[in-house]
């Protein structure tokens, strides 16, 4: 590993510590009373601070922190770069092992406490610098802390939140088969989002996959039309864990908690409300009436609507979902006006420049201007539309929209380095209109639609 893949290692260990003692503190549904308990709260505490030997952290940094991610995101936390002396000695696998099973079995120790111990057992024989050993716990993501929170994050999610969408929690269950467009049969999957203070269904849909995106559209859906989400509570399957989807919550600064592998306690919620689902819903339907999907959701969403948030629920004190939900309505923070959800949910990806002035993204093949030649290149684009409309950008300069290649015009389009050195000269152009370093071939107005 070089110095400098080192030293990102290191400033990424540093962000997501920072990350993990500031996130919760950002929630919208803190009023200023709980907030300032909460940051006192943690100022007590002892921490494994990566690459450092202190165990405690001040009000006065986490206030720094929790303005500084408030004002430029996750981004915001990440440390300045400085010299990075010294290499750390690396466990072998067993005692790397015996290691991380010993910070398990004792979860209230330190892990400086928890290796000592082991030197004094014999148990593992090499002995690192603390920095080495904050690098392991970090990238195992079991620090005391952690170790502890997890437990106390469980717990707690046992409990009701008071304030719509303070804390929601979402699954994916397995449904019937129903026809899809080619009318063979298929299994259809219903994604939940559950309000864990009214037990209100804030979003819910039948669909074929489980696919990250119906987790995106859910989360889309709630913003635009309900407000800001706090935290939101996922097990670790397939839909919840893209890197796309924690990108876009990062910059929404809304909260992802997965629960442990294995380990359900917390979502009890979405799973009863699951069980309702498959006594009261399913179990009565003749899914051999069922014509397709857009069929099932309409009858699933009468059944929702007129039966499930019109009655009486026992953890509600006898009141129903809808009643918690109005009755706690005023409470629920409205999203930025200025935001765009449309361009928050567009997925990056970055691409090289070919020599031919194209880019390839999920198998098309994409015309950019040539000026872009050789150069890191980033993509923006909806995921969801069936007409790719791509942004590019390159060192936060706006190139406008790319298009699809035209590979009958561009058969009639002469290429010579005279005609790419006088075109390279002209510069990047604003979007929407990007003609600069375009071939013949390649003039269009405002792209594809």
């Amino acid at each position: 590993m070089t110095n400098e893949s080192q030293r990102e290692e290191r400033r990424h260990a540093v962000l997501e510590f920072r990350y993990g003692v500031v996130a919760e503190l950002a929630n919208p549904y803190l009023d200023h009373g709980a907030l300032k308990e909460a940051i006192r709260e943690k100022a007590k505490r002892t921490y494994d601070i990566p690459y450092s030997r202190k165990t405690t952290i001040t009000e006065g940094c986490i206030r720094k922190w929790l303005t500084v991610y408030r004002k430029y995101g996750r981004a915001g936390l990440l440390p300045k770069i400085r010299a990075d002396h010294g290499t750390s000695r690396v466990l072998g696998p067993e005692e790397q092992a015996a290691f991380l099973e010993a910070l398990t079995k004792y979860p209230k120790l330190t892990a400086g406490a928890v290796y000592r111990k082991l030197l004094e057992e014999r148990t593992v024989s090499t002995r690192i610098s603390s920095s080495s050993l904050s690098r392991i716990v970090v990238a195992a993501g079991m620090s005391r802390n952690e170790r502890l929170q997890e437990a106390v994050r469980e717990q707690n999610l046992k409990f009701d939140f008071f304030a719509p969408l303070e804390c929601v929690q979402a699954d994916c269950m397995h449904g019937p088969l129903v026809p899809n467009d080619t009318g063979k049969r298929e299994k259809a999957i219903l994604l939940a989002f559950i309000d864990d203070a009214t037990r209100r269904i804030i979003y819910s849909e039948f669909s074929f996959t489980e696919r990250s995106l119906v987790f995106e559209q859910g989360l889309r859906h709630i913003l635009a039309t309900h407000g800001r989400i706090g935290r939101c509570y996922v097990d670790n399957g397939a839909t919840f864990i893209s890197s796309q989807t924690k990108r876009i919550l990062d910059s929404l600064q809304v909260l992802l908690v997965h629960s442990k592998p294995a380990r359900p306690q917390g979502r009890g919620k979405i799973e009863r409300f699951f069980r309702t689902v498959r006594d009261s819903f399913l179990r009565p339907l003749d899914t051999g009436l069922i014509k397709s999907r857009a069929d099932l959701n309409a009858r699933f969403h009468t059944w929702l609507e007129s039966e499930y948030h019109r009655n009486p629920h026992r953890g509600l004190s006898g009141k129903t979902p809808l009643e918690a939900w109005l009755e706690k309505a005023r409470h629920i923070r409205t999203l930025d006006p200025t935001i765009d959800l449309e361009a928050v949910f567009f997925h990056e990806e970055y691409r090289k420049v070919h020599r031919d002035s194209t880019i390839t993204i999920e198998g098309t093949l994409y015309e950019v201007p040539s000026i872009l030649i050789g150069k890191k290149i980033k993509c923006r684009f909806n995921p969801c539309s069936p007409v790719r409309r791509i942004l590019v950008t390159h060192d936060g300069t706006d190139y406008g929209e790319c298009r699809i290649v035209d590979t009958y015009v561009n058969t009639r389009v002469v290429r010579n380095e005279v005609a790419r050195d006088s075109v390279a000269d002209v510069g990047p152009v604003s979007h929407p209109n990007v003609r600069a370093g375009l071939s013949a071939s390649r003039s269009f107005t405002g792209g594809p639609q």
